[in-house]
């Protein structure tokens, strides 16, 4: 091929490369939190409801929910005139309910950089990534067991993407660590690599209130007792369990004002009956109980209505996601969350495939688009989801962020603006020609569609050029492109001086420990 031909046929694949290099540049750029201008989606009747309500009262009033060993749940609940024998609760009928009253109906929750705050229910969505996976995955070096560089890294992705809100939790679990240290530098790679909000640890009561003292470092002693800055998730012993270790660090956050996630983690089928009405009825009975003793502890302090329900394997035994009994208990768990006037979180990018695959995407999508459609406020799992939870895999975060910037867009309906009716257009257009050339086009050309930063829309011929890459394999490109980009979020050095001495401190007052 001549010099001259060679150039022409170069000259395409350079404007590819400059649009994808702007897309990339975008996609590191801020966006709020969604606020939705879309509908909900809603499965059950009043009647049907009323039904599921009326059961939970009667298992919380005729069966009970068990807090074990903690003395302090079981005095709290008697005092409020519950029945209690051993370490069973049983509520009065209408107890629980009320009880929960005190839960506030939205809540803000402050990050270090103002601008990064997020809304915490009504019809605000805030998208947070992974949380406790033990192992990694990437392409490149396949499943391994999470280190602390990993956790920095999902820390530093999550950070650089505009279409996750808050920097999660336990990203992935570097056993690297001591067990017992390890909280303090996850804690610490959250507020030092990124300036969204985070979550705290809740292995053990003493570590939640490590985090609680790292916050108080970072924002102020009085501004901590006064508003939310961390919020943590409080996972129940389903069936109908609530055990000392979730109870500790649920009272630790309660009490200083600190959200907590009460949330039913439910295998239907194993850990609730098969059918969705009756795991509905015990998701509603635990997160009532659960609620009501944060309600006790400090009333008003922030609580999420929060549910995990997959299902299962009547084969196997092992988890499935993306099946529609599991769209279907998101749909009814966000009515009754609305009920109960409290924020909701469900759903994310689940999925049982041990590689980012079309099983992965699939069963991703069938969670996550019902997670929006039904209404959620915060949404964890909703990038880096691998292998029913057991993997935080670097593609799949970067794959799911691209479908949650398209969340965003669905989110807000469609545009009837005058811009948006499109008018203009037809008078721009004679019949029989075509819009690409048009004002109305040109002037819309950059914000007109969703774009994608890894699907590939082009030729066959040119996606051979460009090497015939799957989408993992464009992902693999893209995550390690933006970790080389990443750049810090300033950091006032006194504050991180005065959490890492804090951090230090507490590490060298202790042996390591592996529980």
């Amino acid at each position: 091929m001549s010099e001259p031909a060679l150039t022409a046929a170069r000259e395409p694949r350079r404007g590819r490369d400059a649009r994808r290099a702007a897309r990339a540049h975008r996609s590191h750029e801020s966006v709020p939190y969604i606020t939705r201008k879309i509908p909900l989606t809603e499965m059950l009747s009043e009647e049907g409801l009323a039904i599921i309500e009326r059961n939970a009262e009667t298992l919380l009033q005729e069966i009970g929910i068990e807090f074990r060993d903690f003395p302090r749940a079981l005095d709290l609940f008697r005092g409020a005139g519950c029945d209690i024998k051993g370490e069973r609760v049983r509520f009065p009928r209408g107890l629980a309910r009320l009880l929960c009253a005190t839960a506030p109906q939205r809540y803000v929750q402050h990050a270090r950089n103002p601008s990064r705050n997020v809304v915490i229910g009504g019809d605000a969505m805030v998208f947070a990534p992974n949380y406790g996976s033990p192992f990694v995955h990437d392409l490149d070096r396949g499943r391994r067991y999470g280190t602390i560089e990993d956790f920095q890294n999902f820390v530093k992705l999550a950070y650089l993407s505009p279409y996750i809100h808050h920097s999660g939790g336990t990203l992935c679990e570097p056993v690297d660590l001591p067990v017992n240290k390890r909280h303090f530098e996850m804690v610490y790679s959250h507020l030092k690599y990124s300036d969204k909000p985070f979550m705290g640890s809740v292995t053990r009561p003493e570590r939640a209130e490590d985090s609680v003292r790292i916050c108080e470092l970072l924002f102020g002693a009085e501004f901590v007792q006064a508003n939310t800055v961390m919020t943590s998730l409080i996972n129940a012993n389903s069936p109908l369990v609530w055990d000392s270790t979730m109870l500790g660090a649920a009272e630790v956050y309660a009490r200083n004002n600190q959200a907590c996630i009460i949330t039913p983690f439910i295998l239907s089928g194993a850990m609730s009956p098969v059918t969705v009405a009756g795991t509905l009825t015990q998701v509603l009975a635990e997160v009532m109980a659960g609620t009501a003793f944060c309600q006790l502890t400090r009333p008003c302090a922030p609580v999420v209505f929060g549910t995990f329900v997959s299902t299962l394997s009547m084969q196997s035994g092992a988890p499935t996601f993306g099946t529609p009994e599991a769209s279907l208990a998101i749909y009814g768990a966000a009515q009754l969350a609305r009920r109960m006037k409290m924020p909701f979180r469900t759903g994310g990018s689940l999925c049982a495939s041990k590689i980012p695959d079309a099983q992965a995407a699939y069963e991703s999508a069938q969670t996550l688009v019902p997670t929006v459609l039904a209404g959620a406020n915060f949404v964890l799992h909703a990038a880096g989801w691998l292998e029913g939870g057991l993997a935080a895999s670097y593609e799949k975060f970067v794959l799911d962020f691209d479908q949650l910037g398209a969340m965003h867009v669905l989110a807000k309906g469609i545009d009837l603006s005058e811009n948006g009716q499109g008018m203009e257009a037809f008078h721009q257009v004679e019949p029989g020609g075509h819009f690409l050339g048009c004002a109305h086009t040109q002037s819309n050309f950059e914000t007109a569609f969703y774009r994608s930063n890894v699907a590939d829309n082009n030729s066959v011929e040119q996606w051979q050029e460009e090497g015939s890459k799957d989408a993992a394999t464009r992902a693999n490109a893209l995550w390690k492109s933006m970790l080389a980009e990443y750049e810090p979020p300033p950091l006032d050095p006194a504050k991180d001086e005065a959490v890492r001495a804090f951090i230090d401190q507490r590490k060298a007052s202790m042996p390591d420990a592996t529980y």
